[in-house]
């Protein structure tokens, strides 16, 4: 999946501010190991949970086998709490999710690490590491960049970042514009920036 759809995304935010609830901070469970990123609000942040396929766990139905083997956005329950943890970034500098560190552990109980990022009642969740419930070793989030290159061989053959290589963004930006609202508002918004 290369982008959300506008009310999905927005589902997905309501739910989550839902989740989180009034709490004023997310509990660290553990000892954190995860590396900080200076980000906005960031809190290191270790816990047991099970990873779920999001949309599947929000309503219930629309339940892909094996989480949808890679197309569906996943997230992690947290053990202590049962809340739906959303996970939109790995571990890696680039722009990349993490549903390639999550999917091998679909359905199953983990130990994650990572930062919980954000400010107020809405967060979302920086994996770093994982491993299967009572395992020894931790699993760095970098698979992304091996997935993508083994699937798509020939955008991994071109210069530059892999987001500037990927032919399904390529053939999205020029159906629907860099905005995702068409090439008319794409030209709206640049004469506006000049202006």
């Amino acid at each position: 999946m290369i982008r959300f759809s506008s009310a999905l995304a927005a589902f997905i935010s309501i739910t989550t501010a839902l989740a989180f609830g009034t709490s004023p901070a997310i509990a660290q469970e553990k000892k954190s190991q995860a590396k900080a990123w200076n980000l906005v609000g960031e809190v290191k942040t270790r816990f047991d949970a099970r990873v779920v396929d999001i949309l599947c766990e929000l309503s219930g139905s629309d339940c892909a086998e094996q989480c949808g083997g890679g197309t569906q956005q996943l997230a992690l329950v947290r053990k202590s709490d049962g809340k739906l943890i959303p996970v939109l970034k790995n571990g890696q500098p680039n722009f990349a999710g993490a549903v390639d560190d999550l999917l091998p552990y679909c359905n199953q109980d983990v130990e994650v690490d990572g930062l919980m990022i954000g400010e107020g009642q809405v967060k979302h969740y920086q994996l770093q590491l994982i491993r299967k419930a009572g395992a020894g070793k931790w699993n760095k989030a970098n698979r992304f960049t091996k997935v993508w290159r083994k699937d798509r061989p020939e955008d991994a053959k071109k210069k530059g970042a892999w987001f500037r290589r990927d032919g399904r963004i390529a053939k999205q930006i020029a159906a629907d514009g860099w905005l995702g609202l068409g090439a008319a508002a794409d030209k709206a918004y640049a004469k506006s920036e000049l202006e």
